[in-house]
């Protein structure tokens, strides 16, 4: 998850959601990123006055290209559900499990989950909108119920909501760390330990805002690892989630000079100038939302992972 740079509440009746958001970006960047709509629709939501900008009372008229401080609170005020201003597209993707409350799909390393600058086409989102043209809605909104991220990156198991109870349900599993989340990791180097824990605060890097790091006034951090195998220079990692950072594993793992194969932010080696970082989204498990069932998926470890000349 992005580390609190703010929030966005919005509101479906007395209810009132929040988002974490970092103050380096354009209004409707925000509201389109937070909310899961285009970001033309965002500017339309600005524009007819429904975002508001508390302690702030200097600003007659916001505009979409405005930039909010770090603590400003942005209030954005729903319509009646509509279609979102997305036009779906087909984008491939498995999936593994569904039923009437929720998805879980496979997610395939260089597809981008939300619209984003630079992404406005060919999403994840994109693509559920049109293979579950029914699902939502969320938030007053026809979208789909993103419970969590994975990056563009990433490959592998992802929970999608079909209704907005089950999402509540499965964001509050979350944030109480219910949900087990196993990962697959490709590192560099050879371990002296094969298990361990690495608890270190994250947050943003003082430095490039694009990148995490590991800071004394981070968020608590914690990460289980255990190597499966090493061989010429290079490890398959396992990895548990034990908190939903951003970037957490790539984080911590290079940390401890282990960054992962592919990871050129965080000082890994690119080996196929793909953009693939070589972090896979293994194992699933928790208990269903709505049936009271405990469920687990686990994800086959990509041919790339097994195939990959490790890097000089």
């Amino acid at each position: 998850m992005p580390t609190m740079c703010g929030s966005i509440e919005g509101h479906v009746t007395e209810k009132i959601e929040n988002f974490s958001v970092c103050a380096e970006q354009r209004l409707d960047v925000l509201v389109s990123r937070h909310l899961g709509v285009t970001r033309s629709f965002a500017q339309k939501l600005i524009r007819n006055g429904r975002v508001e900008l508390r302690k702030i009372t200097s600003i007659s008229k916001i505009k979409p290209s405005y930039k909010p401080n770090v603590d400003t609170i942005i209030s954005v005020s729903v319509p009646p559900p509509e279609t979102l201003d997305i036009e779906p597209e087909d984008v491939p993707f498995d999936v593994i499990y569904e039923d009437d409350y929720l998805l879980v799909i496979n997610k395939p390393a260089g597809l981008v989950v939300h619209p984003a600058p630079g992404h406005w086409r060919g999403t994840l989102v994109h693509g559920l909108l049109f293979r579950y043209p029914n699902i939502g809605p969320f938030n007053n909104v026809a979208r789909p119920g993103i419970v969590h991220r994975l990056d563009a990156g990433t490959s592998g198991l992802m929970l999608v909501a079909r209704e907005q109870k089950t999402m509540e349900l499965l964001q509050k599993a979350f944030a109480e760390r219910q949900i087990g989340k196993k990962y697959i990791a490709l590192v560099h180097g050879s371990f002296a330990q094969t298990e361990g824990i690495i608890e270190k605060p994250i947050g943003r890097h003082p430095h490039n805002r694009l990148k995490m790091a590991v800071v004394d006034d981070g968020r608590p951090s914690v990460t289980g690892y255990r190597v499966l195998w090493s061989r010429r220079g290079v490890s398959l990692v396992m990895c548990n989630l034990f908190t939903g950072r951003t970037h957490q594993i790539r984080v911590h793992m290079s940390d401890i000079g282990h960054p992962l194969i592919g990871d050129v932010l965080y000082g890994g080696k690119d080996v196929n100038s793909s953009g693939r970082v070589f972090l896979h989204s293994w194992k699933l498990a928790f208990t269903h939302p709505v049936t009271g069932v405990p469920m687990s998926f686990t994800s086959y470890i990509p041919r790339e992972f097994l195939e990959v000349k490790p890097p000089r």
